[in-house]
């Protein structure tokens, strides 16, 4: 599966941004699509997830805050950021799940500022 991540950026803290992966093949088809984010020294962690029944998890430092859908007619999985934080601050990345493979789209920086 091919990814394309876009949507990143520069905001203040409250702000909001939405992030946007456009898959190769439909969004509904794949097992479970991830985002993920990386910041600078750290490790990649996941953030949020849905299922291709539509169940969604977080990770608890973005519950209320992010959320995940699949938008069906840009064939999209969009990550809407709200009231971001500096720690939300990293690249963010895209990850699709099938059963006999993963894929990464490239990475969008998000940079929130205090």
């Amino acid at each position: 599966v091919q990814l394309q991540a876009s949507g990143g950026g520069s905001v203040q803290a409250g702000g909001s941004l939405t992030l946007s992966c456009a898959a190769s093949r439909s969004v509904f088809n794949i097992n479970v699509m991830e985002w993920h984010r990386q910041a600078p020294g750290k490790e990649r962690e996941l953030v949020a997830s849905i299922g291709i029944g539509g169940d969604t998890s977080y990770r608890e430092s973005v519950k209320g805050r992010f959320t995940i859908a699949r938008d069906a007619a840009k064939n999209t999985v969009d990550l809407q950021m709200n009231n971001l934080k500096p720690e939300d601050t990293g690249v963010y990345y895209c990850h699709s799940v099938l059963i006999d493979r993963n894929d990464w789209g490239q990475g969008t920086q998000v940079t929130v500022s205090s």
